[in-house]
Order: structure tokens, then sequence, then C-alpha cells
């Protein structure tokens, strides 16, 4: 008989007649989950040095355990070995004794107080561990690609023993907290990754050679954990089904497969499938990877074994795993990073309320942050690693004003929202007829960035629900300003695009990075971006892809200075696969007929052909500040207008303001 930990009835919500396949349960062991929906594990580097459990860690797990709306939350895997050499993240949760153990059951707690089923994972780190400690632990001794992970250290027999005991008293440990589910990771590069790899496992034991004896490691680890969860809690196992590793010889699909099969063998009574390490080279949940790119995957893995599957990678929209689940080729629909920016993402499902889903944009500053030993962080969630603290919730304001937002792009519009649900009078201007501001041209650059518009969206619906007003095609001048004389004005006007000193700027060639975007400006067959940030890189690529022959001249050392490093290589990739040629510490001296001459950091001097100089240099806009402060109106500037920078630093600002008005 199967055990039901919490009834759900979801048959008069909306989102259960338009996604049936979502909010069905399902079996796992002999634990029935109420529907189709998973966090799946994610580091967040919340916890204390010592690996004891933070408040800050466990309202961010309430906050996803509401979202599941009854469906299983998994926490963060655990470190389990007391050297440290399996911990691969400064703030990740601890399990190697039992005085963790209180710590581990607020979680389990606050999972259950919102009626979900809690998932407890054992995460050793192996070749990308030892964060905090001299060498890491792997099978054999095979280098990093990255330069960030410490040396190898290769396991003996008795590192290997030592390593399955830990897994079975870390489970014991997750158990007595009260989690219902027990996960074990063995993918991206991790330690059961290392065994079960023929890249990093060239053992010439019985933990080594062909598939079954990489194998044989996570067979004991499988098999000593399952002896401590018995037939009341289920066993799941993260497996890759492509490594993404061919270029070093990693394995091959049929023998991750292969290893799909030896862990149902073992006892595991489900399989999350993965894609790819951090060592690949191969892009897997960058933008660039269209969604539902990695389904058949999942479909392969129901062809091979019985146990059911599960997936995250690239499904952020909920049709996509409803439909897989519908014919046959996913079981469950897991969630990362799309509930790392909305927590309440599949609940907003369930409710008929995508419209105030905050999608991912799939930018991976969470995980930037991750390997940079910071706590984690969301590109477009303000409250994210802030769910502990109210004074990141928006409160009703103590004295409501009249507030007058000059710009409707992604700065001024989440500004606008949080100051109006506090319950402000906001009013919104923007002298353009659509809102969104300059996202709308960023959107047009290539590799998925269309992505990024579901943040304009979002900001749109929450501006109206909260009942801002507004003024779309007006100028703001000064004397509307004083004539409109509002308690609180906030600048969100975007950068002022600059051009360069030297001689030439104001010829008609040279032309603004908006105008290219939108396709209002002339652009010949040679082109000079002048700007290697995120503007310059989208806008040459976009011409390159339109069969132009493009050059960057940038004055930052590195091309996408302003990105962030676990997106920023698959730009640098573009660049070279589209033939730009890119020159960096440099600037532009003089533009002539035809050409212009570029300055090196050095003073080096040397043409470019070119036809047309596209102009994405940014600088602050102070243009309306004086006449705010003349009227000695409370004044705010947010976004770009303050620094030019990102999306991500348009959003906090705005959120941050419209808490503070």
């Amino acid at each position: 008989m199967s055990k039901l930990l919490f009834a759900w009835d979801y048959s008069s919500y909306p989102g259960a007649k338009t996604y049936p396949n979502l909010f069905q349960p399902i079996r796992i062991g002999n634990l029935t989950i109420p529907n189709r929906i998973k966090y799946a594990a994610t580091e967040d580097n919340f916890n204390d040095p010592e690996g004891f459990i933070t408040d800050a860690d466990v309202a961010y797990m309430r906050a996803r355990a509401e979202g599941v709306v009854g469906g299983l939350c998994v926490m963060q895997g655990v470190y389990m070995d007391l050297g440290r050499q399996g911990q691969g993240y400064v703030g990740q949760a601890a399990a190697w004794h039992d005085r963790f153990v209180p710590g581990l059951k607020r979680i389990a707690d606050a999972i259950h107080d919102e009626r979900a089923v809690a998932g407890f994972q054992l995460m050793h780190c192996g070749r990308v561990g030892a964060v905090e400690v001299e060498r890491c632990q792997a099978p054999s001794y095979v280098p990093q690609r990255l330069r960030v992970f410490k040396p190898v250290e290769a396991m003996s027999k008795e590192d290997i023993r030592r390593g399955v005991e830990e897994h079975a008293d870390a489970a014991r440990r997750g158990i007595e907290a009260g989690f219902d589910v027990m996960e074990i990771s063995g993918i991206v590069g991790y330690l059961l990754s290392n065994f079960i790899s023929s890249y990093t496992n060239r053992r010439t034991d019985e933990y080594g050679g062909d598939i079954r004896g990489r194998m044989r490691f996570a067979v004991e680890v499988i098999q000593a954990v399952k002896a401590v969860c018995g037939t009341d809690v289920p066993l799941g196992i993260r497996l890759c089904c492509e490594e993404l590793l061919d270029d070093v010889r990693g394995n091959s699909p049929a023998e991750s497969i292969a290893s799909y099969q030896i862990a149902e063998e073992a006892g595991v009574d489900y399989i999350s499938v993965t894609a790819g390490w951090q060592e690949s080279i191969v892009p897997v949940i960058s933008r660039d990877v269209p969604m539902g790119s990695w389904l058949h995957l999942a479909k392969r893995a129901k062809e091979h074994v019985k146990v059911p599957i599960q997936m995250a990678y690239r499904l952020f929209k909920p049709d996509l795993p409803d439909r897989a689940i519908g014919a046959g080729e996913l079981d469950v629909w897991e969630m990362c990073r799309p509930m790392i920016a909305d927590p309440l993402m599949p609940k907003k499902v369930l409710e008929g309320r995508e419209e105030d889903i905050r999608f991912c944009v799939a930018c991976n500053l969470c995980l930037a942050r991750l390997f940079r030993d910071a706590p984690m962080t969301c590109y477009i969630n303000p409250r994210c690693a802030h769910e502990h603290d109210p004074r990141f919730t928006p409160q009703p304001a103590a004295e409501p004003k009249t507030v007058l937002v000059v710009g409707a792009g992604p700065a001024g519009l989440e500004c606008a929202y949080v100051a109006a649900q506090r319950g402000h009078e906001v009013h919104v201007y923007d002298r353009r007829p659509v809102v969104g501001g300059t996202l709308n041209e960023a959107a047009r650059a290539p590799y998925g960035d269309e992505e990024l518009l579901t943040c304009r969206d979002y900001q749109k619906t929450q501006c109206e629900k909260a009942g801002v007003e507004f003024h779309l095609g007006v100028e703001v001048t000064p004397e509307r300003i004083a004539e409109e004389a509002p308690d609180t004005v906030v600048l969100a006007t975007g950068p002022v695009y600059v051009r360069g000193q030297g001689a030439g700027f104001e010829r008609d060639n040279v032309v603004n990075v908006l105008d290219v975007m939108a396709g209002t400006a002339a652009v010949g067959a040679r082109v000079v971006v002048w700007g290697n940030r995120k503007p310059g890189i989208g806008v040459a690529l976009k011409l390159a892809r339109e069969g132009k022959r493009v050059t960057l001249v940038g004055r930052n050392r590195s091309a996408g200075f302003d990105i962030n490093p676990s997106f920023k290589w698959r730009y640098m990739i573009y660049l070279r696969q589209n033939k730009v040629t890119a020159y960096n510490d440099c600037d532009i001296e003089e533009i002539q007929d035809g050409a212009v001459v570029v300055r090196t950091y050095d003073g080096y001097r040397f043409p470019v052909a070119c036809d047309t100089v596209v102009v994405t240099e940014r600088e602050r806009n102070d243009a309306l500040k004086p006449a705010v402060q003349a009227e000695g109106i409370e004044l705010f500037v947010i976004g770009d207008a303050l620094v030019p920078r990102n999306l991500s630093s348009a959003v906090h600002d705005g959120y941050r303001i419209g808490l503070r008005i």
C-alpha cells in the first residue's frame, strides 16, 4: 500500500485543466506524490561556514515548498565528510555529524508546513570539491580543465569504503531530520560521476575498467543508502544521460544508459536525467539552447528503464513537460532556476496566473555567484536570498505619496509596481509609445535574447494590477515636473549614448545601436561597433548573422566585461564563429572615408575598413536632475540613468527604491 503524506485536490483549479498531466499523482517507491512537480536540489551558499543551516536557507526552502503545491521539494546537496573534501561550496550544508540534524530538521519541517514532500540529497563534490581544503578526491589523478578547482588526489580503496559509509550515515541523519525522499547526486563532475565516466576514471582495479566496473562505487553507495532507507523512504539518483565530454573521451550515450540500468538493478526508485558536466564545452542550460532541447534524453531513458524519470534542463514553460508526460516521455517536471526566479511558479500555473510568473532568462548569474563563493542571487528576482528579511517584502507605506517615474524601462517598471503595491499613487511617463525601454532593442540580439522580453511583460502586468497609470508617448520636461509637483520623482531615463572623442564621430555614417537593433538605421557591408560590452556584442552578432563584416572595438581589456562569466564564454565562442574581429583595450582615434583608425592602449595605430560605425558606449543620464532638485522634490536615480550596467542592475535598483519611497 502506497503512503500519501498530504492529500491535495487540484480538480477545481484552472491550471489542472490546462495542464492535466502535471497535476496527476505519481508513485515513487512506496510513496505517492500528489503531482509531477519537483523543486530540484540547488546549492545556494546561504549556510554558515561550518555547514549549519541558517534562517536564510530555511526561508528560501519554505518559499519553494509553497511553490510546488504538494510536490517534491529537495534541499541542497549536503557534504558528508569531516575532512571537507566533498564540500564544493562555501555555504553548503553539512551532514557528517549528528549535531547537524536539528538544523536539517528545520528545513524538513518548513517543507512539511507547506504540505509538500521533503527531499534530502547526498552530494560529494569529488574533483570539483575541496573548496576549503587543499586537495579534492577522485577515482584517478586527471587534472581539471578549469583552473579554479583544487588538485586531484586519487582515492584508495579505504577512501572508497569510507565514502560509502559516509553516504549511509548522512542518509540516516536525513531520515532522522524528517525527510521523506532520499536522493544521491551523481552528475556534472561530482564524485559519483567521476567514477562512472571514462574521462576521469582510469583505475585498473574493480572500481575501474568497463561501465559496470566504473559503476561499482555508485552501486555500493546505492545499496548502503537503500539499506538505511528501507521500504518507507524512496531513493533516487541523478545521473548524466549524456556527459558531452567526447573531446576528452567521456562516456558514450550507450554507456550512460547502461549506468541507468545498473542503478535500477541496484535498487533506485527513480532517476533524474541530466546532460553535461561543468567541464563540458557544449552549452546545456544557457538561453542560446532552445527550450525543450534535452527532452529526447528523458525519452531515451524511459525506453531503457522502468523507474520514473525526472528532468529539468530548459523546461521553463509548463506546456513542454505537460506534453512530454502525456506522451510517456517524462514522469516528473524538475525545476531549479525557474523557481529561483519565481519560487511560486508552479503554484501560479495551477491557479491559472501564468501572466504573474517572473520567468527565468537563463543568464546563469545564480551559478556564477556560487562558483565564486558568494551567496546565490537571481538576475531578475530581487527577493532571492532575502526571503527571511521582511525589509525585502513590500509593506504598506507609512505616508502614501504621488510618485512620478520617468522611464518605462525595466528599472522604472520595477520601481513603479512595487511602490504602487505599497499604496503610493504612481505615474509612469515615457516618450516612447511602448513600455520596456531599451529592452525592446536588446531582445533583438541573437541566441535566445528574445527571452528577455518575459521580464518586460511580467513588469507591465504587475504595474497594471497595482494601479500604475501610464503616460506613454509623453516627454517629461522641467516644466511638466514643476506643474505636476509630485512628492517623489524617480529618474529611470536610461543612459546617454555618447560619441567618441576622436575626429569624425559627427559623420552621417555614425549610427546609434538602438536604431540598428530596431532596423531603422542604414548599415553598410563593413561595420565597426564601438564598445565591447553587452550592447556592442549583441549588435555585432546580429549584424554578423545578417552577413556584415563586423569589427568590435572597445576600451575594456576583454569583451563582455559586464556579462557574468557563466554566460560570457558563450558569447566569446559566437564572436569567433561569426568571424567578428575584436580589438579590446582599444579606442577609435579617427573616422575617415571608408575606414576608422584604431589606437591600442600603448599608442599603436592601424586602419580598419569601414562603411558604418555603430555607437554603443553609454554614460549616466543627468538631464532632469537639476530640474527636480530645483523644485525640492524627493529624487531617486536608478538603472542606467545612474550608472550604465545591465538588466539585472536595473531590476534590482527599481525594486529597492520601490521599497524605500
